[in-house]
C-alpha cells in the first residue's frame, strides 16, 4: 500500500497458516455454531480463539442475532422478489434470497441452513477457501452421528462422542 508517495506495507488480514488442513488441530478453523430451528445452541467448538471477550451465552446469542439479522437483509434486498416482506420476519429454510458467507479482515463466517432449519456456522481465517462442500460434510456428520443416535434427545447440546472425534478430525484434516 502506497501512503502520498512513500511505499510501506500494511497488511490488512493475519496471514494464511503455512499448514492449512494439515498442521496442529484447527489451525484454519476458529470455531464452529450449530443451532437448530429456534435459535438452540446445540454445539459450539473452537479451535483457535485467542481472545475471549464474552462468555459463551452471550456469545452465542450474538452469534445468532448475527444471523437473523443478516438472513432478514438479504431477503429484503433481494432485486428478484417483489414483495419484500417485514424487516426481521423470519423466512423458511430455502425461501428468498441467502447468504453463504462474509468476510473480514480477521476472519471469515461461513454459514448453511438445512431445509429442517439446522444452522452452521463455520468461522475461520479470512484468506480460507469456500466452505459450502465442508460445511455439507459436516452436516452429514451430524444427521449420521447425532440425529441418528437413539438416545440423543432432540433439542439438547449435543454430547456424542463419535461426532465430536468425527468432527475434530474433518476440521484438522480437511479445513
Amino acid at each position: 500500500m502506497q501512503f502520498f508517495g512513500g511505499t510501506s506495507e500494511v497488511t490488512l488480514s493475519p496471514s494464511v497458516p503455512s499448514s492449512i488442513g494439515t498442521g496442529p488441530l484447527g489451525s484454519n478453523a476458529y470455531m464452529l455454531y450449530l443451532f437448530n430451528r429456534n435459535g438452540v445452541c446445540l454445539l459450539y467448538k473452537e479451535w483457535h480463539r485467542p481472545l475471549k471477550t464474552l462468555d459463551s451465552n452471550q456469545d452465542q446469542k450474538l452469534m445468532f442475532g448475527l444471523l437473523f439479522s443478516l438472513k432478514s437483509f438479504t431477503a429484503k434486498m433481494d432485486p428478484t422478489r417483489v414483495e419484500k416482506g417485514n424487516l426481521g420476519v423470519p423466512l423458511l429454510p430455502g425461501e428468498g434470497c441467502s447468504f453463504h458467507c462474509f468476510r473480514t479482515n480477521t476472519y471469515k463466517l461461513s454459514f448453511m441452513e438445512s431445509p429442517s432449519g439446522i444452522k452452521i456456522i463455520l468461522v475461520t481465517h479470512p484468506k480460507s477457501k469456500d466452505h459450502r462442500e465442508n460445511l455439507r460434510y459436516i452436516y452429514n456428520l451430524y444427521v449420521g452421528n447425532v440425529v441418528k443416535n437413539p438416545l440423543y434427545v432432540p433439542g439438547t447440546a449435543i454430547k456424542c462422542e463419535l461426532f465430536n472425534t468425527s468432527l475434530d478430525q474433518y476440521i484438522q484434516t480437511s479445513i
